[in-house]
């Protein structure tokens, strides 16, 4: 009932969501490799074989792996590692590994005997420790809370949540684990699976949805007490769920594209309140919604402000201001620092990432001259060009025409930038003709496994340099990348929406990150029109509470979340007259309405959307807004009403997304 009345949608969409279909196939056999020697030989092996000349790269990640994890899926080791199934049997050979074939197979993790591994518990820190007790202290007083843990990157919060998890499991509950489903990755599973044995297992989409529904019997039997999972693990069946916990609680990818569009983070909430269980948030760049809860003491807010690891230190950050660039006849992608620090990573051997920020790149306009971008004056966002050659905003509809020059300025370098991957592949050609580049795209990664096979290359050192969107900065760990490059940081910083600059901050936390994950200290440049914005300013810095302090003024000044909500009704039709008809007579019917009116709720023109056709269908935008939920849900129901109404145009259709 809860999705239903809050985010729309039909009973049946709101029950396929919390029951997902599942169907029973037959059962396959499959494989796990089993390390026979003790952890000294092989690390014996492993140096006898980096002492040949030429040896095997495949054999090394072979030995690496089972160092790490003496039991491994086989489909981990062929899969991910792209290790040839021809080593893996040379190994077997030779006795230092063993094959084991299993029948019935019911778990996605496989028959990993992790009762043999004899790992041993990492020693938490003092804070850590505290962290944990306070937790469970109150757990055992019967006291339910949502909790927010802001901790900076690598200070240890995957450590906190198997101990809050062996902490509950010990007193009869289960735990479910939401994870964004870019960051579930073999290492992170591990992890758990080696703490907690045969009780914990996955959910994801690229299982088959008979082994999904194994792991929904299997959690309803009670075979399980840990379910790891995007957004849909939420629902798995526990009987007595004890602790929700959200690693990187702002991810955009916990809130659905798919109606009922709920929000993990509030649905979990409210699963917690209903099952009594307790709600644990983490993450280094906390969502404002989120950290102003724990502000105003809705939420408990704990703080783990330094690494766990004391000789680890974050990477050195330098901000470009393009603006230089160009005055200095620079009219590139790639400053003059960069290419400079470019350089001296290719000389000693050393690897470098190359991030496009692609966020946000349809649409917006500025002047690369003084860095000028054109807002709303009402909205406070940016203006976005859309065919008609007019700048439009997706928040009230105002709209202007495309200037000619910078009204700032009077520069003729004023546009929408449109430069993707391949251009700047293009100029590092040019400026390292010798480098080995590797592109990662949507074009280079179209492929059957081909994320994994570009990340494969350039993990095996067959590549200097990675170029590539989102998708290189997301949970990617490589030791030998010391130097990250941020292009056109200001991409995501203009989207069009009010949480461009949130957005933007963790972006770049997050790519920055990506430098100095081994032995010598990292280097981040920033390349940007705006190096005065408070969002890029303070995400060099890594400096998550000014960065707060300036973006809460700013979303209280314009009742943007959470200080005000909205809901956004988008009509959709065949016929671009109906979907024009359909939005004006909802918009009309909300701004007639007696209840609205007397609310305070109030009512956008109709808009059209950024795209407003995809695919032949034509799409129109209405937003409402309030500084209530339940008002808006209200809102919900009459707009719903009104569009069921005999005096409303047919052939369209309507969705629902409240913010």
């Amino acid at each position: 009932g809860f999705l239903r009345s809050r985010y729309g949608g039909t009973m049946a969409q709101a029950l396929r969501t919390v029951l997902p279909a599942v169907k029973k196939t037959k059962e396959k056999t499959r494989k796990v490799v089993h390390s026979k020697k003790s952890k000294d030989d092989l690390i014996l092996e492993q140096s006898a074989l980096l002492a040949r000349k030429r040896h095997s790269r495949a054999k090394e990640r072979l030995l690496s792996a089972l160092l790490e994890h003496p039991d491994i899926p086989w489909e981990e080791l062929t899969g991910r590692l792209s290790i040839p199934p021809a080593a893996i049997r040379d190994y077997e050979k030779s006795g230092i590994l063993e094959i084991e074939t299993l029948r019935d197979f019911r778990s996605p993790l496989g028959s990993v005997r992790a009762g043999e591994n004899h790992w041993s518990l990492p020693e938490l820190s003092e804070a850590q420790r505290a962290i944990c007790d306070r937790f469970l202290e109150a757990f055992d007083r019967g006291e339910r809370h949502t909790y927010l843990l802001h901790g900076v990157t690598g200070s240890g919060k995957t450590e906190v949540y198997m101990e809050l998890i062996a902490g509950v499991i010990a007193r009869g509950f289960q735990a479910i684990v939401l994870i964004p489903e870019i960051s579930l990755t073999y290492q992170t599973v591990m992890r758990f699976y080696l703490r907690f044995g045969e009780q914990v297992s996955i959910i994801h989409s690229r299982l088959g949805q008979g082994i999904r529904g194994d792991q929904f019997d299997r959690a309803r039997s009670g075979e399980l007490s840990v379910m790891i999972g995007p957004r849909s693990a939420l629902f798995t069946p526990f009987s007595n769920l004890g602790l929700i916990i959200i690693d990187e609680e702002h991810e955009s990818a916990y809130k659905s594209s798919q109606v009922p569009r709920y929000h993990a983070r509030e649905a979990a909430i409210e699963r917690a309140r209903l099952c009594h269980a307790s709600v644990f948030l983490g993450s280094a760049t906390p969502s404002v919604e989120s950290f102003e809860k724990a502000k105003t003491g809705e939420y408990t807010l704990f703080s783990l402000p330094s690494r766990a690891k004391a000789d680890s230190q974050l990477p050195e950050t330098f901000v470009v201001d393009l603006r230089e660039e160009l005055r200095a006849g620079n009219k590139t992608m790639i400053s003059r620092l960069l290419a400079e620090k470019m350089h001296r990573c290719l000389i000693e051997g050393r690897q470098s990432m190359l991030f496009l920020n692609r966020r946000g790149s349809f649409g917006f306009v500025s002047c690369r001259a003084c860095g000028k971008v054109l807002k709303c004056p009402h909205c406070e966002v940016s203006l976005s060009l859309h065919r008609d050659g007019r700048l439009h905003c997706h928040y009230c509809g105002y709209r202007e025409e495309k200037p000619r020059v910078c009204p700032d300025c009077g520069s003729r370098y004023i546009g929408s930038m449109n430069a993707g991957t391949e251009k700047v592949e293009e100029i590092v050609h040019q400026l390292f003709p010798t480098a080995r580049v590797l592109r990662m795209d949507a074009d280079t990664t179209a492929g059957k496994d081909g994320h994994q096979k570009i990340l494969e290359q350039f993990a095996n050192h067959d590549a200097d340099i990675l170029v590539g969107t989102q998708m290189i900065v997301k949970g990617h760990d490589f030791p030998d990348v010391s130097l990250v490059g941020i292009l056109a940081a200001d991409m995501s910083l203009h989207t069009g929406a009010f949480r461009s600059a949130e957005q933007t901050f963790q972006l770049i936390v997050q790519a920055a990150g990506r430098a100095g994950r081994g032995q010598v200290r990292g280097e981040a440049v920033i390349q940007t029109y705006s190096p005065d914005n408070f969002a890029i300013d303070a995400a060099a810095k890594s400096d998550y509470y000014s960065f707060f302090e300036k973006e809460i003024q700013f979303r209280k000044l314009f009742s943007y979340p959470p200080a005000g909500h909205m809901l956004s009704v988008e009509v959709s039709s065949k016929t671009e007259g109906a979907a024009r008809a359909m939005a004006g007579f909802l918009c009309q019917s909300a701004r007639s309405d007696a209840l609205l009116c007397q609310q305070g709720v109030q009512v956008s023109p109709v808009m059209e959307p950024r795209i407003s056709k995809l695919k032949d269908v034509y799409y129109r935008l209405i937003i409402l807004k309030h500084s209530s939920t339940q008002a808006l849900a209200r809102a919900r129901e009459r707009v719903e009403a009104a569009f069921l109404s005999e005096k409303a145009p047919g052939n369209a259709d309507i969705w629902f997304d409240l913010e």
